[in-house]
């Protein structure tokens, strides 16, 4: 991939009949040092590039015990080492972290980063699970996260 843009880019998965839908910007490795480089650790990210990644649910889902309404959220991540905290906002069109705000936070998880494959360009995908259930997961340079949810029926 010799682009040096980040490119504009949608993963939408079907679950029990229901689309998922995540609207990211898509940058590339291009030979850089990205966690705790490009991508600082301990810092607010859009798990992107541009503007907010926004992630859009059907119905109303459950996340770690929380239930979250159906409708638009900003997807954001706070990298680090060892874990990861996974934010929902209900501030979803902002470019970049500039207009993040804690206080607008629906939902907050911590996940840990697992290995994987070398991937150049950061992907999302929408992965079914069981009946209704489902994951999030993001993948990029040797890394991936996941975030489990279920919608409500």
């Amino acid at each position: 991939d010799s682009t040096k843009r980040s490119i504009k880019a949608r993963a939408v998965g079907i679950i029990n009949g229901d689309s998922v839908t995540v609207d990211y910007y898509s940058p590339a490795v291009r030979g850089r040092s990205i966690w705790g480089g490009l991508v600082p650790f301990g810092e607010v990210w859009v798990t992107g590039a541009h503007n907010a990644t926004a992630i859009d649910f059907p119905k109303d889902i459950q996340i770690a015990g929380t239930t979250l309404r159906s409708g638009r959220y900003g997807f954001f991540t706070i990298p680090a080492k060892e874990e990861w905290i996974i934010i929902l906002n209900k501030n979803w069109d902002q470019h970049l972290a500039d207009d993040y705000d804690a206080k607008d936070d629906i939902l907050r998880v911590m996940v840990k980063p697992q290995k994987n494959e070398h991937t150049e360009r950061l992907e999302y995908f929408i992965v079914p699970g069981k009946d209704s259930g489902g994951s999030i997961v993001v993948t990029w340079e040797k890394l991936r996260i996941e975030l489990p949810f279920t919608l409500n029926k």
